[in-house]
């Protein structure tokens, strides 16, 4: 797994507790270790995750990996970024972005 640096990585077993259990908002990047996108966000996560780690949980999930969750959101393209707050969905987003995009798209959860 390209995993990030700081950045967990969730699976099906303990999505539930990780991302829908979370007191805070969650980010999760539906991720592939054959999406190059996907690895050319890992720093741009790393970074979000050392900066807003006190407002916004950042976890990825591996789709290879974890099918049940992946297939659960109906995601189809990586990267997808998903926010969830209070166990709800309340966003999602496709592709790779600068960190910029990233945080402005996140502006209204933080």
């Amino acid at each position: 797994m390209s995993g990030a640096t700081g950045v967990p990585e969730v699976t099906d077993e303990d999505f539930v507790e990780e991302v829908l259990g979370a007191r805070l908002p969650v980010l999760v990047e539906f991720t592939a270790d054959w999406c190059p996108p996907c690895r050319q966000m890992g720093p741009v996560l790393s970074a979000l995750a050392a900066e807003e780690g006190e407002r916004l949980k950042v976890v990825q999930l591996n789709v290879d990996d974890n099918p049940l969750t992946t297939n659960a959101y109906k995601v189809l393209s990586m990267p997808t970024f998903m926010v969830f707050c209070d166990g709800e969905p309340v966003r999602s987003m496709v592709g790779a972005r600068p960190k910029r995009r990233l945080l402005a798209e996140l502006s209204e959860v933080l």
